[in-house]
């Protein structure tokens, strides 16, 4: 396959860098959005550092990371990034295609691979790290564990080790109906109460569970009011059950323990979407893990207020500090 998409250093700002975008086609035929938003210096002394991997979450497309990409570039990283299989502008994978759906995500990680060994590495610069939110520090995680030669570094922003629960009855409810919602073929239907189609591009900021930042909160409703065709809605049974299956992967015995890539884990003290406790479990299992909350933060760490986005992104800096310079005290 062809790398068409070559780096263009016309403009590093978001607002310019997301009109030009490529397309490559999965094992199993689907056609995958993705976009390449090089480092370009305002002079010729600020030297280049790398490559990043941006790794959307689940329902996310890549708009929805341009102050991300303009931060990642003023660090000196060219930043490669796609939208997963059934989201965004890539395929959708049901004829609703609002329905958030994946058969596996061995899926998942497959686009990613091919991504990394037909898109990314025939041109990028190393290092080689990765930055993900959510879901995508799930696949990162299987990814390295599958790739061990292939990131330098990873940086798992709020990742998706499991679900948030309020108690072990309803993780274990939740895991048990959505065992028999699949077996009895209901797997292409939303969860039950979800809010099926409905993207609302007013929600209301009061009381969200993702930022306390109203200017960003709104920044991926401005990005669907504009293209109705990246909007999402909640997941299927199928996709939770894929998500479960992926979990009893990502945690059992042993799984953890196998993977050698550094990584920065960063979680958020009032997130309510993904688990902190299972993030620090498995941060402590990593041969070359650290692990960090940042109190106040919610599960979009990313779109967060100032205050905590500079604490993220001081954990970030250092963390690529300490890559280039491993010995030092």
């Amino acid at each position: 396959m062809e790398n068409k998409n070559k780096i263009n250093s016309s403009s590093a700002e978001p607002k310019d860098v997301f009109s030009p975008f490529g397309y490559f086609t999965t094992h199993d035929n689907l056609s995958i959005r993705y976009g390449i938003w090089p480092f370009c210096p305002a002079d010729k002394s600020h030297e280049k550092k790398g490559s990043v991997i941006l790794l959307n979450g689940r329902k996310d497309f890549m708009e929805s990371y341009a102050e991300t990409v303009k931060d990642l570039n003023q660090r000196g990283f060219d930043v490669y990034g796609f939208d997963w299989r059934g989201q965004g502008l890539s395929s959708r994978l049901l004829k609703n295609r609002h329905k958030g759906f994946v058969n596996s995500y061995k899926d998942y990680i497959k686009e990613l691979d091919l991504f990394c060994s037909k898109i990314v590495k025939p041109v990028a610069e190393p290092p080689l790290i990765i930055l993900s939110h959510s879901m995508g520090g799930h696949i990162a995680l299987r990814f390295l564990h599958d790739h061990a030669e292939v990131i330098d570094a990873a940086v798992l922003v709020s990742p998706l080790i499991d679900l948030f629960f309020r108690s072990r009855f309803r993780k274990w409810f939740a895991r048990a109906f959505v065992r028999v919602a699949t077996k009895a073929g209901l797997g292409h239907h939303y969860v039950l109460g979800s809010r099926g189609d409905r993207f609302s591009t007013k929600k209301k900021f009061e009381g969200n569970r993702v930022t306390s930042d109203p200017e960003r909160f709104m920044v991926e409703k401005r990005a669907v009011a504009e293209n109705p065709d990246l909007a999402m809605g909640d997941p299927t049974y199928r996709w939770l059950a894929a998500t479960f299956e992926s979990t009893r992967i990502l945690t059992r015995s042993g799984y953890a323990e196998r993977i050698k890539t550094p990584v920065l884990m960063v979680g958020g003290e009032l997130d309510r979407v993904v688990s902190i406790k299972a993030q620090k479990a498995i941060s402590d299992k990593l041969q070359n893990g650290k692990f960090v909350l940042i109190k106040g933060a919610r599960h979009e760490i990313l779109n967060e207020a100032d205050s905590i986005r500079n604490v993220f992104w001081g954990a970030f800096d250092r963390f690529v500090e300490e890559q280039e310079h491993p010995y030092d005290e």
